[in-house]
């Protein structure tokens, strides 16, 4: 079980409730499929990726990347039990969609680049420490099915 101080609650629960989630969604998991190219073989039925532009204007990844921003944020309304959050998740990414693990710790990374770049000099050292635990967290349940 993960510790949390009272002041990582309130930056994680102020982060979220301050995010955009029609443009940092999209952003993040476009970053991601640009950035990450062989990401994209997981969203095949996506349509057009075939550059960055393509990846960027695609309806279907602004969508999934809504979907996305949503799911953290049931984590960040359970955050004393994210494993039982995320354990249906977990089982669909792993056994359905045979999606690697280690693609939840790059939109992780992609997701805290726009959040800070949407924060700007409010993003501190403190916040950027209470997201990245958050996430880790969160990755981390994500991929305990394929333990």
């Amino acid at each position: 079980m993960v510790e949390w101080t009272e002041c990582e609650r309130a930056t994680i629960k102020d982060i979220f409730a301050k995010l955009d989630y029609d443009s940092v969604g999209p952003a993040a998991l476009s970053r991601c499929l640009v950035v990450y190219p062989w990401t994209q073989r997981y969203f095949s039925k996506f349509g057009n990726l075939y550059n960055a532009a393509a990846i960027m204007g695609n309806p279907n990844v602004a969508k999934h990347g809504k979907i996305i921003l949503h799911d953290l944020e049931r984590g960040v309304k359970n955050m004393d039990n994210l494993k039982e959050t995320y354990a249906d998740l977990s089982v669909l990414h792993s056994e359905k969609l045979h999606v690697d693990p280690d693609n939840f710790k790059l939109i992780s990374d992609c997701l805290t680049i726009v959040v800070a770049a949407q924060m700007g000099k409010t993003f501190t050292g403190e916040v950027q420490a209470a997201l990245q635990k958050f996430l880790a967290v969160v990755v981390s349940s994500l991929g305990r099915q394929y333990h």
